[in-house]
């Protein structure tokens, strides 16, 4: 499988350090979190958009953020709330008195990294302006069709699941446009006790940039070239045709656990991600490894679970696991 790569050595060693820069910089400016940190970058390599999921506080938008300073991007920042409007988001059309015409005033989704902050906040009708854009990498306004930046657009959305009193749960059409949806979890106290040091010390500011956009498209599509077998792509089928037909590969307890299983779009989402894991691990091709090390991150938003597994504390990431397991390796 090494040889049937179309990448170049030259290139391979060109993501390589892409790869490092935008690792040490988030490191720079994160404590701790580095399985958000991997999943972030996977995801900006596969060029799919991002759903984190915690508690306040835990660096999901200084995160954000971090990745956007390190390629010099267009971030926009949209904090999302009840009375949020889609024009809020992708713009509208404002009346010129002077010229006696409409002209269109694009929104803030107009931008090459764009976080919506709580997005479980605004609601169903702001939240579905978002699904042309995210889906097409385009937005209608007045009858007129506008398209996202052509190199990078990526959407990270973060949503707090403790709090339920005005929030509107996303429906599975809107959570299945993140490629990833990610979870994670209070810092260690030595992790914790950095961060007062670097808020003390203020090395908590913004540094230049260290890459730039052209960087991250470049990587994006040279990800594209990774080469993944087609035993490789038959195992995501069966994954992924496994939490569609549970009791195939579960037992009858744990079948009743599932609701719904995963769409076509995460197969999809399992070949680009796989094919980022394995640049992250220096290879220019896919193992069975780089797949099953994304289940989580692919399937934990498009696996519905019933009430008996939210009834019973049955987490989804112990059936995914499950569901993985009784698959063959190729």
């Amino acid at each position: 499988m090494q040889n049937q790569s179309n990448i170049k050595r030259d290139d391979f060693e060109y993501c390589k350090e892409v790869i490092s820069k935008l690792s040490s910089y988030y490191d720079s400016k994160v404590v701790g979190q580095q399985k958000l940190k991997y999943s972030m970058i996977e995801a900006i390599i596969a060029d799919g958009h991002i759903l984190i999921e915690s508690v306040p506080g835990l660096a999901k938008t200084t995160a954000a953020k971090a990745i956007s300073d390190a390629v010099n991007g267009k971030f926009s920042r949209i904090q999302c709330t009840p009375d949020l409007l889609p024009s809020d988001i992708i713009g509208t059309q404002i009346y010129n008195q002077a010229e006696g015409k409409f002209e269109t005033k694009l929104g803030p989704v107009f931008a090459n990294f764009v976080l919506l902050d709580e997005i479980n906040r605004s609601s169903a009708k702001t939240q579905s302006a978002m699904l042309e854009a995210m889906q097409e990498r385009q937005v209608t306004i007045g009858g007129n069709t506008y398209r996202m930046p052509d190199d990078v657009f990526i959407v990270i959305a973060t949503q707090n699941p403790v709090e339920q009193e005005g929030t509107y749960l996303l429906s599975e059409a809107q959570t299945d446009r993140f490629i990833i949806k990610e979870t994670i979890t209070y810092p260690t106290p030595d992790e914790e006790t950095e961060i007062l040091n670097r808020i003390e010390s203020g090395k908590m500011v913004k540094t230049p940039a260290v890459l730039s956009i052209a960087d991250v498209d470049k990587v994006q599509k040279l990800a594209e070239s990774v080469y993944i077998d087609d035993m490789i792509k038959k195992y995501i089928s069966f994954i992924v045709d496994a939490t569609r037909n549970t009791a195939r590969v579960l037992s009858p307890e744990l079948t009743r656990y599932v609701k719904m299983g995963a769409s076509p779009r995460a197969s999809i989402a399992f070949m680009k991600m796989a094919k980022a894991v394995a640049l992250m691990n220096e290879r220019t091709y896919v193992i069975p490894d780089d797949v099953r090390a994304v289940c989580h991150q692919v399937l934990r938003h498009r696996i519905q679970l019933s009430y008996s597994a939210v009834a019973d504390n049955v987490a989804v990431e112990d059936i995914i696991d499950k569901i993985v397991s009784a698959i063959p390796t190729p």
